[in-house]
């Protein structure tokens, strides 16, 4: 049996799991059943507070508003009354009325979309977006945050980096403005 020489990727690699066997500790090492989910919820499906059949979807938003909330995809920059308007109040999401975004919050950017720099508490989900349309790779291979309602699932847009800030950048299309004149 011959021994391959080891190179520095293999050591890195070594290095790795050790650190990581280390950083589990010993009680997660003696138990590593203690942190998986409950056998109940491992094959339950998620189940939103608001449920729409898809024609019950399609009766409440235009066709536009459809193919972004519910099949994910994303309105022309600058199509949105909102893109650039910074009145004062609150974005709730277009499906189910939930007070997504805050004014207060608001990121200042000028790209066409609607930008936050954080949401309200509890407001979302994420995912991950396979498949990146806006990828500068030729096999669109980079993924991006998706966002979502927790509340109904509709999709709202995606966490970005713009300008070395990590933001939210939300089709308007996927809100409804509440102004807080109102």
């Amino acid at each position: 049996m011959t021994r391959g020489l080891t190179t520095r990727r293999d050591l890195l690699a070594g290095g790795a799991l050790v650190a990581a066997t280390f950083a589990l500790g010993r009680g997660a090492r003696a138990n590593p059943a203690a942190n998986a989910a409950p056998p109940e919820l491992v094959d339950a499906p998620f189940a939103f507070e608001v449920q729409r059949t898809e024609a019950e979807w399609r009766a409440m938003l235009t066709e536009d508003e459809f193919a972004i909330l519910r099949e994910g995809d994303t309105e022309w920059p600058t199509t949105s009354p909102l893109w650039n308007d910074y009145s004062a109040g609150d974005f709730g999401c277009r499906g189910c009325a939930l007070n997504l975004y805050s004014s207060d919050n608001r990121a200042p950017i000028e790209k066409g979309w609607v930008f936050f720099y954080h949401s309200q508490q509890n407001a979302l989900l994420t995912d991950i977006d396979h498949g990146n349309p806006y990828s500068m790779a030729a096999d669109s291979s980079e993924s991006l945050i998706e966002v979502h309602c927790r509340r109904c699932g509709s999709h709202l847009g995606h966490i970005l980096m713009v300008d070395s800030e990590i933001v939210h950048c939300i089709n308007g299309t996927s809100l409804v403005f509440k102004s807080a004149e109102a």
